[in-house]
């Protein structure tokens, strides 16, 4: 457990990576549309790498785009995980803090002048 929040993988549940250190976030957000934005703009650029057609497709990206802002208005976490051309995997999680949902105790490991979303 001590090697878990220095290592690049991602944690069994999204609420841990909260656990992580600070140089894991990618961005912080205030608004549930702007992370689903990031996540969009994230989504867009690998899509072309995407190893399913069906994944790769744009109706089916705005859905998940839409989902993830439905999902953090409400406070949960969004944890994607898409394989790319062998042999990678691309792995994205946007994680709510202050307090997250399912695990309150744990805290934003960094603030901005905004909060994490």
């Amino acid at each position: 457990m001590a090697e878990f929040p220095r290592s690049n993988l991602p944690p069994i549940e999204t609420a841990h990576w909260l656990m992580k250190s600070s140089t894991s976030i990618l961005g912080t957000w205030e608004q549930p549309k702007e992370a689903a934005a990031w996540l969009g703009d994230r989504l867009a650029e690998y899509a072309p790498r995407f190893d399913s057609d069906a994944v790769r497709e744009t109706t089916h990206l705005s859905m998940v785009v839409d989902s993830a802002v439905e999902r953090l208005g409400w406070g949960g976490d969004v944890s994607l995980g898409v394989y790319l051309e062998r042999p990678s995997f691309l792995s994205l999680a946007l994680v709510t803090c202050s307090p997250n949902r399912s695990a309150p105790e744990l805290v934003c490991p960094r603030r901005l002048a905004s909060d994490c979303l």
